[in-house]
């Protein structure tokens, strides 16, 4: 573990939940700054707010090298924030499509259930967005079986962002 990514004040996952990335010997995150990124990226997004939660996803996605699960993950959250944003706010579902194709080949080997975010039905999601964009309508992103919606934290957190 990096001591750049610790953070002991990330939340922890509901008892009956053990994702990739949650040390339950250790009760921690192995990489706490990229769960509570992820936390306010969901949140974020699932409110509609796809600039602030692609800027969460991209800001932690910094801290890692390429190569690693972590920063695949991250990329590719960035490219579906990205890509919502494209259809939502620009109604561009040409640039949309481009954004998921790349987040499906950055997601493709991520644990399905990595930091709480259920990635098996992101990646379904957003195939399935490419024929048809209109699935997007009314669909947020799972984080420990629930699908939380943005509070003032998120934004504030958000606005610390460069």
């Amino acid at each position: 573990m990096d001591d750049h990514t610790r953070d002991p004040t990330a939340d922890s996952p509901p008892p009956d939940r053990t994702p990739s990335g949650w040390l339950p010997e250790e009760e921690l995150w192995e990489h706490g700054t990229l769960r509570r990124a992820t936390v306010h990226g969901v949140r974020l997004y699932n409110s509609g707010e796809f600039h602030e939660s692609h800027d969460c996803f991209e800001d932690e996605w910094y801290n890692y090298g390429n190569g690693t699960t972590e920063s695949a993950f991250l990329h590719g959250m960035v490219q579906v924030a990205a890509g919502a944003y494209k259809h939502f706010d620009f109604e561009d579902d040409g640039g949309m499509r481009s954004l998921f194709e790349t987040a499906l080949q950055y997601l493709h080997g991520v644990p399905r259930d990595f930091y709480g975010v259920d990635v098996l039905d992101v990646r379904t999601k957003l195939t399935n967005a490419r024929e048809d964009p209109t699935v997007l309508h009314g669909w947020r992103i799972s984080l420990d079986g629930a699908v939380p919606e943005a509070r003032e934290e998120d934004f504030a957190y958000a606005e610390t962002l460069d």
